[in-house]
């Protein structure tokens, strides 16, 4: 083989090369594209956040009485912390109060499992956030409302009715019989007794010590008023609980969401499953009298409780 046909020889292998490496090299910018429509990549992973609704008073239910309480939610709340690929937690909240106890059960399974996943949570007070209902929107990392939303009411209440001086008019004699004197406290067919309101206080005084406790805690650093101003009972519309650190902004959920994450933010709604009876019907069958003057008794609570926050 002479020089010529050797140079030609060379010059076609590195030309045959440079075809193959454009070509492998186009094939690379396909397969590129290609991936970057798959929904595992990460280029076009859409933001997802999930959405528990907790609306209503807080306490216990059961039949066809509804309520805020953690045998109720604690399924969809970990349901909600299960969404794949999840990248928030949005709690929607319009609630009057009720249940400290589940109150503080329901924001504290919240807040356990948003420390394990690390999962960052946002509060959304709609018509009202107000004693328990600010307890729950407390679980969240930021709080928003809108400038008339209700919020605050960090205090305790007891409510009864005496009907001793009906019992008397109706000629009823009450006998009740005790072991223990403070048994029967706070009776509402007798008088009221000095010793019982002592005992009422006390109880409602470490409950508020409690509450106070736990907002100045999830609001560190964020308060700007007094104990005597913030924590006298007292609510306030949105912009004052801005005002005071009680919230974080004011701001609706859609429009915060496509703010933080962007227009193609994906939306999970959690919803709890029910019976198959119970949507089918709206109830639940095994006691149907009873229950029904249970749901009606406790809907009558939640008004009651409501109403004191109606503003319309």
């Amino acid at each position: 083989m002479n020089s010529k046909t050797s140079k030609l020889t060379t010059e076609n292998t590195i030309a045959e090369a440079g075809s193959l490496r454009m070509l492998k090299k186009r094939e690379d910018s396909k397969l590129d594209q290609i991936l970057a429509y798959l929904p595992f990549t990460s280029k076009r992973r859409k933001p997802v956040v999930a959405v528990l609704r907790l609306s209503g008073a807080i306490g216990k239910g059961g039949g066809l009485k509804s309520g805020l309480n953690l045998d109720n939610l604690n399924e969809i709340i970990e349901k909600a912390f299960k969404t794949p690929k999840l990248s928030a937690l949005c709690l929607s909240i319009n609630s009057p109060g009720g249940s400290p106890v589940q109150s503080e059960l329901i924001a504290k399974r919240i807040r356990s499992l948003a420390d394990e996943n690390n999962i960052p949570v946002y509060s959304f007070i709609e018509d009202v956030g107000a004693s328990g209902g600010y307890w729950l929107a407390c679980a969240g990392d930021r709080i928003y409302a809108s400038k008339s939303s209700i919020i605050g009411s960090i205090g305790v209440i007891s409510s009864s009715f005496g009907f001793q001086d009906a019992i008397e008019k109706l000629g009823v004699e009450r006998r009740i019989y005790t072991q223990g004197k403070n048994k029967s406290v706070l009776d509402p067919f007798m008088p009221t007794k000095p010793n019982d309101v002592k005992l009422i206080k006390q109880l409602q005084k470490q409950i508020h010590d409690h509450f106070i406790d736990y907002v100045k805690t999830r609001r560190a650093g964020k308060l700007t008023q007094n104990d005597e101003v913030l924590f006298n009972g007292e609510f306030w519309a949105g912009e004052s609980a801005l005002d005071f650190g009680l919230i974080d902004g004011i701001d609706d959920m859609y429009s915060f969401l496509t703010q933080q994450f962007g227009t193609d933010v994906k939306i999970e709604y959690m919803a709890a499953k029910q019976p198959w009876l119970k949507r089918k019907l709206g109830m639940v069958s095994h006691n149907l009298a009873e229950d029904f003057t249970e749901s009606l008794t406790h809907k009558l609570e939640n008004k009651l409780v409501q109403n004191r926050f109606n503003l319309e």
